[in-house]
């Protein structure tokens, strides 16, 4: 793993924070970011909730590796580039945020990051991809139905994460 994923993931979870399992989130029982349904899938478990809420960093460090971190090439993209795709992976899929940052270097939009996308992020701004990126899921959480309940923690997270990724250039 390298050095900006240890930055990255301490971020990360002061984002996802502890345990929760609230009625109107479609993840259900979640803990550190982690879903119940994640967690089981990925270590072949069907945990229970006392085992949800003991979940430490080490036990979901090589989820958000192998999940979210690889797939989309975080460690292929500059500083803070890195960061936005990352933390937008986790929070709504590897293919939305991938999908995202070819929408904001001009590449093809097919979910899936390879040597185009990222000749197209080396051409492209750093900055002017994390902003694009701040804006498009600004866009996007607010057209969720569940924005009511959930969007001022949203948007926030997008406004730390927007200033973090641009301040690690």
């Amino acid at each position: 793993m390298n050095q900006n994923f240890d930055k990255c993931m301490s971020w990360l979870l002061k984002h996802e924070g502890g345990f929760v399992n609230h009625p109107r989130d479609p993840g259900g029982m979640t803990n550190l970011g982690v879903t119940k349904t994640t967690y089981d899938s990925f270590y072949g478990t069907d945990i229970d909730e006392e085992g949800m809420q003991r979940l430490t960093r080490a036990d979901v460090e090589p989820i958000y590796w192998k999940n979210y971190w690889l797939p989309n090439k975080c460690q292929e993209l500059p500083h803070g580039v890195d960061w936005m795709v990352f933390d937008w992976s986790v929070n709504s899929g590897p293919s939305r945020a991938a999908k995202a940052l070819q929408r904001a270097v001009g590449a093809y939009e097919d979910g899936a990051i390879g040597p185009k996308t990222l000749e197209a992020v080396k051409a492209s701004n750093r900055v002017d991809i994390i902003e694009q990126m701040a804006n498009d899921r600004e866009a996007f959480y607010r057209s969720l139905s569940t924005f009511d309940t959930f969007g001022r923690g949203w948007l926030r997270r997008n406004d730390e994460t927007t200033e973090q990724a641009i301040a690690m250039g």
